[in-house]
């Protein structure tokens, strides 16, 4: 038996579905922690392409439980829409496959109103948000005025709880916002229709995950975006709104920490960034141009460009020790194979001070210059080589150089985007 908890170790966008996917293969539960639908993961199975927003990744895999943990917030309608999706593809036949927790919050039509009104208010000074209302549902949640999963499934609760909350939330989008009001019937309406598909997929996910544990099954906890985006430990306040860290598996799902056995973090070779915020090793040129076209760098939930540049040591030894990172996957290795040379930033120079710690102090961060060290690239295709001792010896030692300067094992090694390009040093699960 295995607990094993994968999260992003930057600043999201690392390639976690399809981690996630190879490791469920080895797990029988699947369990999202954190989080809403303005994650993406993108998978690819043979020359299908999915992308899943809340549901876990494990839903293409037969036989396993998936599970959404009360740490996840949920937008109902884009829930059934994703439901509705894998099911056309043949997925998900069986409602029993999927528990959401009834502690989950659900983000309302309001909290999207006022996630996109405000960041048009703040100009010049957004966050970068996805608009999608994860910021506000947990805002919420955290001043006890959240509606949860189980108060969809009572009519009456509902009522009530919109009845009362209603009322604030139109005053602050029509007199502070300039936005129209909404309507308390309609809502009511619209979520009534959507509580009566969704009834089925209700459960307790903390004394499921004890029996599973006690049962002897493996189970995989999947993050959502990255360590840097942790609303205590990232770049703040250009983070989001939920514990990406490891530790929001244990408070995402009811479980304690002396049963997680591995915790896996996602590495992209190089670094991209969704939004606003500071990234020292940001290639704002033609060769960060070439890292974007290269590695199809947009955005799966929102289609925006991401912001690239070369690998932040610095930035990912932070995220190793955060999370209490036991491997490393790197993914997206085939991306720099058209790369004659490569540069990793190994430390940060902040006036006159060499920084080899990421800065807490986001005024600090903003004014780092990267410190790089220059490797050879290998220009070979690596995408059809089949195991490890294949990969071309600057490939090696790349990875090589990698463990050295986080003092973490690179346990997984992604060539390419299909499950078969993987080439794994190190079950978790073994």
């Amino acid at each position: 038996m295995a607990n094993v908890i994968v999260v992003g170790a930057q600043w999201g966008d690392e390639g976690k579905g399809k981690v996630v996917d190879i490791y469920t293969e080895y797990a029988q539960d699947v369990v999202r922690f954190q989080g809403g639908n303005n994650a993406g993961h993108t998978l690819v199975v043979g020359d299908q392409k999915t992308v899943l927003h809340l549901i876990p990744s494990g839903v293409l895999h037969e036989g396993k439980r998936c599970i959404i943990g009360n740490g996840v917030v949920l937008d109902p309608k884009v829930f059934l829409e994703e439901i509705d999706g894998l099911q056309r593809k043949g997925f998900l036949k069986d409602p029993a496959q999927l528990m959401v927790d009834g502690a989950v919050n659900l983000i309302m039509p309001y909290h999207k109103i006022i996630d996109i009104a405000r960041e048009r208010k703040s100009g010049a000074k957004k966050i970068g948000t996805t608009g999608r209302g994860i910021g506000p549902t947990y805002e919420d949640k955290v001043a006890r005025r959240g509606i949860r999963f189980a108060d969809l499934l009572k009519p009456e609760t509902f009522k009530r709880k919109l009845a009362e909350l209603l009322p604030e939330k139109n005053f602050y989008i029509e007199q502070y916002l300039g936005e129209k009001p909404l309507s308390e019937e309609e809502i009511f309406e619209e979520y009534m229709v959507y509580a009566e598909r969704l009834r089925c997929y209700l459960g307790r996910v903390s004394p499921y995950l004890d029996q599973s544990m006690k049962a002897g099954h493996n189970i995989l906890f999947e993050g959502a975006q990255g360590s840097l985006l942790d609303i205590d430990h990232g770049t703040y306040p250009y983070v989001t709104s939920s514990s990406t860290i490891a530790a929001g598996a244990c408070t995402g799902t009811g479980i304690g920490p002396h049963r997680i056995d591995e915790v896996i973090g996602i590495s992209k070779a190089y670094v991209t960034r969704v939004g606003e915020g500071p990234f020292p090793t940001e290639l704002d040129d033609e060769m960060g141009e070439r890292l974007r076209t290269a590695g199809g760098e947009f955005g799966a939930t929102t289609g925006r460009p991401r912001r690239t540049g070369w690998l932040d040591i610095v930035a990912l030894r932070e995220a190793v020790r955060t999370n209490g990172l036991t491997g490393i996957a790197l993914t997206k290795m085939d991306v720099l194979s058209e790369f004659e040379s490569l540069k990793v930033c190994t430390a940060y120079r902040y006036g006159e001070q060499l920084l080899e710690e990421f800065p807490q102090d986001l005024d600090v961060l903003q004014e780092c210059k990267p410190v790089y060290e220059e490797i050879a690239g290998w220009q070979k295709d690596i995408c059809s080589l089949g195991s490890y001792a294949d990969l071309p010896v600057q490939v090696k030692d790349y990875v090589d150089k990698i463990e050295a300067w986080t003092g973490c094992p690179v346990v997984l090694v992604s060539v390419g985007p299909r499950r078969d390009q993987t080439l794994i040093r190190s079950n978790p699960f073994a």
